[in-house]
Parts: structure tokens; sequence; C-alpha cells
């Protein structure tokens, strides 16, 4: 499946994505399956490997779980009530009203929002909700934090795409057809080797362009000025989760 407005930056790094994209918190899945009507569908938009599905099939009858990337999706974590499927956000090939909620985890900024939404309204049953959420910089604490700094937006801040701003601003920004509901603060916090982090560094699509245009991985580099303060230990890694979610209004 081809569309001209589907970016697709992960292909290539499908494997990687699967192992070292952090997992999202317990608490997160649990409020997000508070604010549906019914505990049946869900569409997970965008699914990638499929880190939101898996956690919402732990709570709701049925996950169809779609991405655009069917590398993505030969990657995904299999689960008995989790239905993987190569779609759009636009053309998710979901029966009209027959969804409870829809989500959309730090992909939001890859699609094509305004088709999204009609879609969403198409496919969602009365009452039905839309959760979405990202994650900003991964925050390390003392030097480390300055260092990762200077690698994030100093030597990937050219190579980021012009959508990552919506992450970085939490999405508060974006139009999106619900009243927002208050949400709870979140955070995701694991404790990596450097190892891990750089293999998750890895995945960033600024990384990945960098690499390109340099012809060398440029995060051999950023582990070399790491390793005096992380040691051989593991460090607490904590990324900022921002929510926005609210019952589907018609257009």
């Amino acid at each position: 499946m081809s569309d001209a407005t589907f970016k697709d930056y992960f292909s290539g790094s499908a494997a990687k994505y699967a192992t070292f994209r952090p997992h999202y918190p317990i608490a997160l899945f649990d409020f997000v399956a508070s604010l549906a009507p019914r505990r049946g569908t869900v569409w997970d938009c965008a699914t990638g490997n499929g880190q939101a599905a898996v956690p919402l099939a732990e709570r709701f009858d049925r996950v169809i779980a779609t991405d655009g990337s069917a590398e993505q999706i030969a990657h995904a974590t299999p689960h008995p009530r989790v239905e993987y499927r190569v779609a759009l956000a636009d053309a998710s090939g979901i029966a009209a009203g027959s969804v409870d909620l829809v989500t959309v985890a730090q992909a939001l900024h890859w699609l094509p929002l305004e088709r999204f939404a009609d879609e969403v309204r198409r496919v969602v049953a009365p009452g039905g909700v839309l959760a979405v959420w990202c994650y900003t910089r991964p925050l390390l604490g003392g030097a480390l934090d300055g260092l990762l700094e200077t690698y994030y937006s100093g030597d990937c801040g050219p190579y980021w795409s012009p959508e990552r701003k919506l992450v970085e601003i939490g999405y508060r920004t974006l139009p999106l057809p619900f009243a927002d509901v208050p949400t709870p603060r979140f955070d995701i916090e694991v404790a990596l080797t450097l190892d891990q982090f750089a293999g998750y560094m890895r995945t960033w699509s600024a990384t990945q362009k960098l690499a390109a245009v340099v012809g060398y991985d440029p995060v051999v580099a950023v582990e070399d000025k790491l390793r005096p303060e992380w040691g051989d230990g593991v460090q607490l890694v904590r990324w900022p989760v921002h929510v926005r979610a609210g019952t589907v209004l018609a257009s």
C-alpha cells in the first residue's frame, strides 16, 4: 500500500524500533481505558510494532492495529486479541460505527490530520473516544543531559522533520475532533545500559538521516562522550508523556 502523503521513516529500522523503543506506563492505559464508553473494540492507528496495541488488548475485547508500513507490522508483537493490518490512517478499512476507542501513540504528527479526523468520526460508535499521546526528548539528569542535548539539538537538529516540533509541544496546538478532558501527568522511566540507550538513539529518524549524510554511525561518538558519566551500569532515563483525549464530536 502506498500513498504520497504517507511518510515512512521507520520501515528500514523496524527491528531496532521493536527492540529499543521505550514502553508506555501501565497507568496510561488504565486511564485511556477508563475514558471509553465500552470495553469492546479499539483502533490503534499507526501501531508500529504494537507497543500500545498489546497493553490495550489486556483491557478491551479486540484491538485492530493498523500501520502504513508492512515492515513494522511484520515486527509487531502477536496477541490473541490484536488483529494487525497494513492500512493508512485515512483508509482504515474498519466498519463504520464499530469502535469504542481510537488511539495514536507517538505518531499523530505523521498523519494527514484532517482526513484522519474524518476517518475517526466514521469508525467510532456513539460516545467513542480518541486518545493521542507522545513522549518528548529523554531526560538523563546532570552532565549526561547536556551531552545528549548537544547531539539531539545540535548534530541531529537539521535532520529532524518539521513535524517533530509538534511532539516537542505535546501536540497541544493540533486541532482534534473532541473537547479535551483533563489528563494526568505520565512519565516513562526505564533503567538502561549505555548500549541500550545508544540502540534507542539509532531509531531516531534524525539519526538515520544524519548517518546517511555523513556515511558512518554518528551514535558511536555520542557513546564515547556519555560513557565517562554513564559508566558500565544503568542510568534512569525519563521521557515525559503528553496525552490529549476526549469524546469524538460530530463534524
